[in-house]
């Protein structure tokens, strides 16, 4: 029996409740040798099915982008909501194909922009950042992500489903050096002050002093302010580092941004405001790809209205 069979049967993964999980590492490994445009289109397929069955996560979608995009149609906001479960569904795929396939075979698909800004940040010496976020093509992207930032580490927050927990873990080591848990900022600083790589999302929701409110498409939202505390204590260079899936048989295309003039500055709502700037830009170019599924607004105040509340 391999041993990663071995391990999850030891781990008590044959309880039933993890039988949806099993069938989805079944279909990502499938889904690993299969053609590039078959395991989108497959992908998508589900997603479309998905849509109709997954009546809380409709909900949360709808809510998310009713709130950012309040000048759409109904109908332009029904076609995104739709379009955005094919691209969850599509994201399942992708998982098999950054998880299981080789690497060479996904940087055949994946187009580089912005390259040039890793080199003259390591000159730098100080570290760099690099600014991701929630989206559906998330984990393609850090599959690949070790071969620009050899070295990486990423930030980690642990998943409710402790099988799904496992496998982003066991993917993302192919990549990624070390994964560091979302809290443990002294780590973070001591990778970033021996000029190492660390892979953070802009768009974490946490709560406690390393947070604000930020607007995002002008709806305030819990926001991490880390990034800017980071680049404060060791000098680091910040890079965006978003990641789209292009049309048909095109694959992908990674950008990575230029450092932002005047970063950090003494003001870190403002920094984080400008970070979050750059990431509603992004989302704009294929809204659908973003995770509509994450509850953003989740989290604030009382004051503030609980936009994911069922609707009678």
């Amino acid at each position: 029996m391999p041993s990663e069979q071995h391990y999850l049967i030891q781990k008590g993964f044959l309880s039933p409740r993890y039988l949806p999980t099993w069938i989805l590492l079944g279909w990502m490994k499938l889904a690993a040798f299969l053609p590039y445009p078959w395991q989108i289109n497959i992908g998508k397929y589900f997603g479309r099915i998905g849509f109709y069955f997954a009546q809380k996560t409709r909900h949360t979608v709808k809510k998310n982008i009713e709130i950012c995009f309040p000048n759409l149609s109904k109908k332009e906001k029904y076609n995104l909501s739709k379009e955005h479960f094919e691209a969850v569904g599509a994201a399942f795929s992708e998982m098999g194909l950054g998880w299981f396939s080789s690497t060479n075979r996904l940087l055949k698909l994946v187009n580089v922009e912005g390259i040039e800004h890793i080199e003259h940040a390591r000159e730098k010496g100080k570290g760099i950042i690099i600014l991701a976020a929630h989206f559906t093509t998330l984990e393609t992207s850090t599959s690949v992500l070790g071969e620009y930032f050899p070295g990486m580490k990423s930030i980690y927050r642990p998943q409710p489903n402790a099988m799904i927990d496992y496998l982003i873990h066991r993917g993302r080591r192919r990549q990624v050096e070390e994964q560091i848990p979302s809290d443990n900022i002294r780590a973070m600083v001591r990778a970033l002050r021996n000029n190492g790589s660390v892979c953070y999302l802009a768009d974490l929701a946490n709560k406690g002093s390393n947070s604000e409110i930020i607007p995002f498409f002008g709806e305030p939202a819990v926001t991490t302010t880390a990034v800017s505390k980071l680049a404060k204590i060791t000098g680091a260079t910040v890079l965006t580092y978003f990641f789209r899936r292009l049309p048909g048989k095109q694959g992908y295309l990674a950008n990575i941004g230029a450092p932002l003039n005047d970063f950090p500055t003494d003001d870190v709502a403002a920094d984080t405001s400008r970070l979050v700037k750059q990431l509603e830009n992004y989302i704009r170019l294929a809204p659908e790809q973003y995770m509509w599924t994450y509850r953003r607004f989740k989290g604030r105040p009382e004051t503030y209205p609980d936009i994911y509340k069922p609707e009678l």
